[in-house]
């Protein structure tokens, strides 16, 4: 299968770049996989498209502050941001780290991205901060220049994050983050630290759009994946089976899978909101014969056309960058020529692209 199927032509200014003023009046694509049909709608008619008794799952990851600019050894300490134009030294020299997995055995040892990566080698300690308040040294390289870095211990590493640190907007949101980017690439039930990127189909979500599906009989239940460069890294192979998927974190509570499995003996329909949350119960399924377990550990399931969904039955997803593992995902659930059909019709309705864009529920 080739990664080339997967393509398409999306105009530059259908790329979303800032959220709308309000998080429930992006448009919704509604689209059947039993009959290939779609309808334009309002995702403020979700909580209708619904049937009273289906499980909604949600992944109430966090989003932080992941994106870190630091200065080499070597030049001078100054106000480390972008946006500082006294800063100009350190704009030459700067260096952009991108936070994208803690790992378990070693918590002071970060993957990450490196930017300029081919300067920056084994051996090279790193500055965050402007006095410093990080360290950190270069210990290994990777494949496509990711590095391993090891933080000097600090008394409160995520607090400083937090102070330092810079939304990690993608790389198509052609513009510096802002404040209001803090709560808006963010779901209103975000609850466990620990993603780069949002799971992006949530951020359409309201209190009071909660509030309805809870009003006509849809039960909700979340869990959690940590959202890494396994779903966002690019495919660099020319056939979609070469293709490996980075592992990335999950966890499902006691009371998280007892409600999918719940409803999945009760013949009543699982809906995932995002590609993050259908990865996770398709992965704990695929470990267990089928059941999903409470549970913690490491997802790296890559999904494409052929793959047989054992938990999953609705979709809400946003739209996807051509050639990516998420477009692919979605292609599985519904059927490629489809989903293609359904993202043609979106580009010539002028339908907003990627994270801040709109969404389609498949069902």
């Amino acid at each position: 299968m080739l990664v080339s199927d997967f393509d398409y032509k999306l105009p530059e200014e259908l790329i979303a770049q800032h959220p709308l003023p309000d998080r429930a009046s992006s448009r919704l694509l509604h689209l059947s996989k039993s009959t290939g049909s779609f309808e334009d709608r309002q995702f403020r008619d979700f909580p209708s498209l619904l049937r009273p008794g289906d499980l909604v799952v949600f992944n109430n990851t966090k989003v932080f502050p992941a994106r870190l600019y630091a200065r080499r050894q070597g030049l001078k300490s100054q106000a480390l941001s972008p946006r500082n134009p006294a800063s100009r030294e350190f704009l030459r020299g700067r260096v952009e780290v991108l936070l994208t997995r803690q790992l378990q055995d070693e918590p002071n040892d970060w993957e990450c991205l490196v930017r300029p990566g081919r300067k920056i080698a084994v051996g090279e300690r790193l500055f965050f901060g402007q006095q410093d308040e990080l360290q950190a040294e270069v210990i290994s390289h990777g494949e496509f220049g990711e590095r391993r870095i090891r933080f000097a211990p600090a008394a409160d590493f995520f607090a400083i994050v937090e102070k330092i640190g810079h939304i990690p907007l993608p790389p198509y949101i052609a513009r510096p983050d802002s404040a209001a980017d803090h709560d808006r690439y963010q779901t209103v039930y975000a609850r466990e630290r620990g993603s780069v990127a949002a799971p992006t189909a949530g951020l359409h979500f309201t209190p009071e759009i909660l509030a309805q599906l809870a009003q006509h009989g849809v039960e909700q239940t979340q869990i959690t994946l940590n959202v890494g460069l396994g779903t966002f890294q690019p495919i660099r192979a020319e056939e979609v089976e070469t293709h490996k998927l980075h592992s990335e974190k999950y966890s499902i509570s006691p009371e998280g899978a007892a409600a999918i499995q719940r409803a999945r003996a009760e013949s009543r329909r699982v809906i995932a909101i995002g590609t993050t949350t259908v990865r996770t119960l398709e992965y704990v399924a695929q470990q267990n014969s089928g059941g999903v377990l409470a549970g913690a550990g490491e997802a790296n399931l890559f999904i494409y056309p052929g793959f047989k969904f054992q938990v999953v039955q609705g979709l809400l997803t946003n739209f996807h960058l051509p050639q990516s593992t998420l477009l692919m995902l979605v292609c599985a659930f519904s059927g490629t020529q489809t989903v293609m059909r359904a993202y043609g019709h979106a580009v010539a309705s002028h339908y907003r692209f990627y994270s801040y864009g709109d969404c389609m529920f498949v069902e």
